[in-house]
C-alpha cells in the first residue's frame, strides 16, 4: 500500500516539474524560434519572388542569413536551444498529456510524440550549424529527393512514400482548415488579451495557418507524384516547393503571397509565445 502511495506520489511530482515554470518557459521559447525560422524563411521567400533567385528559402537559407549577421553565431544557439525546449515541452506533452480537455488522450499523446521527434530533429540541425559552418545546414531539396531516394529503396519503398506524401497533403488541408476555423483559440489566454492582441493573434493565425498549410499540400503532392513515377528526383524541399508557387499562372505574387504568409506565421508563432496555454 505505501508502495503505491509512493509510486503515485512520485508520478504527481513528475508531473508537477513537467508542467512547472521550467517546462513552461522552454514552451515559450521554443515557439518564438520557431516563429524566428519562419520570419526568416518568409522573407527570403520574398526576395525569391521580387527576383532575387539567388536566395535559399528554407532553413538552411534562414540558418546562412543569420550566421551572416552579427551575433550570428548567438543567435543560431539561441535558436537550437530554444527549439530544443520545444522538443522537451512536447515530450512532456507525450508523457503527461497537454494543456486542455483532450490533452490525455492518446491521439494528443502521439502527436506530441511526434513534433518532439520532429522539433529534436530540427534542434541538431540548427546547433550543429552552429558548432560548425555549413554542419546542419544544406538544400532542403537535395536532402528531400536523398531521403526518398533511400526510402524507395526499401521492400514496398513506392507505396510507403506515396502514403507518407498523402499524410503530408492531408495535414496540410487539417492545417489550413484549422487556421481557417480559428481552432487555435482553444490554445489561448483568451481572458488576458486585449482587443487589439485577439485581432492580431486571428489576422497572424489564420493568414499564416493557410500559408503553412499550402506549403505542405504542396510538397506533399510532389512527393505523391515521385512515388507514383517512381522518380526520387521529383520530390522537392521547402524552397524548390516555395519556387514553384511562382510557376502558376499567378506567378510570383503568388509565391509573394505565400512567402508573406509564412512572414504571418512566424508571428503568429511568437504571439503563442506570449499567450499560448501551456
Amino acid at each position: 500500500m505505501n508502495a503505491n502511495v509512493m509510486a503515485r506520489s512520485g508520478r504527481m511530482g513528475a508531473e508537477r516539474a513537467a508542467r512547472g515554470q521550467v517546462t513552461e518557459g522552454a514552451a515559450r521559447a521554443g515557439l518564438a524560434a520557431r516563429g524566428a525560422i519562419y520570419m526568416l524563411v518568409g522573407v527570403l521567400a520574398l526576395q525569391v519572388a521580387f527576383g532575387d533567385t539567388t536566395r535559399q528559402a528554407d532553413r538552411g537559407g534562414a540558418l546562412e542569413t543569420l550566421a551572416g549577421k552579427p551575433f550570428g553565431v548567438v543567435l543560431l544557439w539561441a535558436l537550437g536551444v530554444g527549439l530544443v525546449g520545444m522538443a522537451l515541452w512536447r515530450l512532456s506533452e507525450a508523457v503527461f498529456g497537454s494543456a486542455g480537455r483532450d490533452g490525455r488522450k492518446a491521439r494528443k499523446r502521439l502527436q506530441a510524440a511526434a513534433r518532439c521527434v520532429f522539433y529534436a530533429c530540427v534542434a541538431y540541425s540548427v546547433l550543429s550549424f552552429a558548432v560548425g559552418p555549413h554542419g546542419g545546414g544544406g538544400s532542403s531539396d537535395k536532402q528531400s529527393r536523398d531521403v526518398t531516394a533511400k526510402a524507395m529503396g526499401l521492400p514496398a519503398g513506392q507505396w510507403l512514400v506515396g502514403a507518407v506524401a498523402a499524410g503530408v497533403v492531408v495535414a496540410g488541408v487539417w492545417i489550413a482548415v484549422q487556421a481557417v476555423r480559428r481552432k487555435f483559440h482553444d490554445e489561448l489566454k483568451l481572458g488576458k488579451m486585449s482587443p487589439w492582441s485577439r485581432r492580431l493573434v486571428d489576422i497572424t493565425g489564420v493568414g499564416g495557418g493557410v500559408a503553412r498549410g499550402l506549403v505542405f499540400i504542396a510538397a506533399g503532392a510532389f512527393a505523391v507524384r515521385a512515388a507514383v513515377d517512381y522518380r526520387p528526383d521529383r520530390a522537392k524541399g521547402m524552397d524548390d516547393t516555395l519556387r514553384s508557387f511562382a510557376h502558376t499562372p499567378l506567378g510570383p505574387w503568388l509565391l509573394a503571397c505565400v512567402a508573406a504568409g509564412l512572414v504571418l506565421f512566424g508571428l503568429f508563432s511568437i504571439a503563442l509565445a506570449r499567450w499560448r496555454r501551456v
